[in-house]
């Protein structure tokens, strides 16, 4: 193609290596190859062909913790699919457009900027309209990621859409559609109070993993860490922690920030509550890790992450002035980013206190 001028056949060509490097858990070179494949769309000029390759780009870019990229790439999208949900719609997603909503509404949470709640009921809105294709990759990106990340709560409504999600792909025979909607539903159930539907959730998990090894392996680690974390629940602490300190290492080894923020999250809460020998010490080695991760750039998720771990910490120690200043902190961060699950995590640390 380069050896021909044809950029544009260059251009989709790229997006072929940007996914196998995505599903490898490449997210260095992938974010390095998707930013040269948008500013050669750019170059290009084309609307059609920008808002309809950008999704592939916005995953890299979640990888590689790239959000300021995802954010001005989704407004850019936004703006030329002019409220059209299908322009853009011959690369395999029928709205490209509530792709880039659900995209904007990410960086904006990650971020702490206003806006995201609306994003992401808009994209799963317009998804519920489109294929059964884009629905379960507009769920994954909004309910099954935010709920993942504290940003919402795994509430019956949520369960609902997903569920129907589920039966949609089903019922149409959509492959890539039943994917990514029983992976959504997995990590859901898996954030529900109720016993059976944790259960529930870790049979779709082990399922998940299965396929994943030959279609996804650069989700394998994420998926281990989510099982791994409920087993942990049911008390088997010490099968957990050597399968979330694995996977940590593998999505910090291979750059994987959008996924190792919430993985160092995990490994702390693990091992803070399994409280064996050297584990305050690990957990704190950890924190200190997930501090320095992209310090010079003003990630809320980061932040939020911190506060409540580093409360954690202090509970952990004995240090009760140190916790409840910095539980208040918590609380009061996640009260002013609207994060439902942050908020329920932060009210549970005040439970009991006179």
């Amino acid at each position: 193609c380069a050896a021909a001028g044809d950029k544009v056949s260059l251009a989709i060509g790229m997006s072929a290596m940007a996914v196998e490097l995505l599903y490898a858990g490449r997210a260095r070179e992938g974010s390095r190859l998707v930013s040269e494949q948008m500013a050669l769309l750019e170059s290009i000029g084309d609307p059609t062909l920008t808002i309809g390759l950008a999704f592939i780009a916005f995953a890299n870019w979640f990888a590689g913790g790239e959000f300021g990229e995802i954010s001005r790439w989704s407004q850019t999208v936004i703006d030329l699919a002019a409220g059209d949900p299908a322009k853009g719609a011959g690369f395999g997603m029928g709205s490209p457009l509530a792709i880039a909503v659900a995209f904007r509404g990410v960086a904006r949470w990650w971020l702490g900027r206003p806006g995201w709640w609306q994003d992401l009921d808009n994209a799963v809105a317009m998804a519920r309209n489109s294929d059964p294709a884009t629905l379960g990759v507009v769920l994954t990106w909004t309910y099954g990621l935010a709920i993942t990340y504290g940003v919402l709560r795994a509430d019956d409504s949520a369960l609902r859409v997903i569920e129907e999600a589920v039966q949609t792909a089903q019922i149409a025979s959509s492959d890539i559609a039943l994917i990514f909607a029983e992976y959504s539903l997995g990590g859901t159930l898996l954030n529900r109070d109720a016993a059976a539907d944790r259960h529930r959730g870790l049979e779709l998990m082990v399922q998940a993993r299965e396929w994943q090894r030959e279609r996804m392996p650069s989700l394998v680690p994420v998926t281990g860490m989510l099982a791994a974390r409920e087993k942990a629940k049911r008390g088997d602490s010490d099968a957990a922690v050597p399968v979330i300190r694995q996977a940590v290492n593998e999505l910090e080894q291979a750059g994987w920030l959008g996924y190792g923020v919430w993985g160092i999250g995990v490994l702390v809460d693990t091992l803070l509550e399994r409280a064996a020998n050297g584990d305050m010490a690990e957990a704190q080695e950890a924190i200190d890790r997930l501090a320095i991760l992209r310090a010079d750039e003003d990630w809320a998720m980061r932040e939020i992450t911190l506060l409540r771990l580093r409360a954690l910490m202090a509970q952990a120690r004995g240090d009760n002035s140190a916790y409840w200043d910095l539980a208040e902190r918590y609380r009061a961060m996640a009260e002013s980013l609207g994060f439902e699950g942050h908020i329920a995590w932060a009210d549970a640390m005040f439970e009991g206190r006179e």
